[in-house]
């Protein structure tokens, strides 16, 4: 299975990272469309604003904002449309913030893979339809 990687905006595209999606709520400040190289910008699948704001992307609130965006994740229904639009292709989940130990995409990245592998139960939502024979 092809691998979900996380790299800053900001860094040039490369023919390696496979499908491109920005995964911040926001447009980065000084990147032109044309310079992002998308392939899809889910504005969704970032923490809500007021996660967000909350996060303030303090390293003293990482901990706490990982349990919190984790749980916004367990029941956002773009996740299974993402994992879907990746296939089993690589992915790279592009992200604006400047720590690149402290940010949303790796607690995403992570969230995604374990998902992809089966190994994140299904919401109530998923768990109810009819599987596809």
């Amino acid at each position: 299975m092809a691998s979900i990687q996380i790299k800053r905006i900001y860094e040039k595209p490369a023919s390696a990272d496979g499908m491109r999606i920005l995964v911040d709520r926001l447009w980065p400040r000084g990147v032109s469309k044309d310079a992002a190289a998308l392939d899809l910008w889910s504005k969704e699948i970032a923490p809500t604003p007021g996660l967000r704001t909350w996060f303030d992307h303090r390293e003293d609130h990482f901990a706490e904002f990982k349990k919190r965006y984790l749980l916004e994740l367990r029941s956002n229904p773009v996740v299974p449309d993402i994992v879907k639009s990746i296939g089993k292709r690589k992915a790279t989940l592009l992200y604006a913030a400047h720590d690149e130990t402290v940010n949303h995409a790796i607690v995403l990245a992570d969230y995604l893979r374990r998902y992809r592998t089966g190994a994140v139960p299904p919401t109530k939502k998923e768990a109810s339809k009819p599987k596809a024979s």
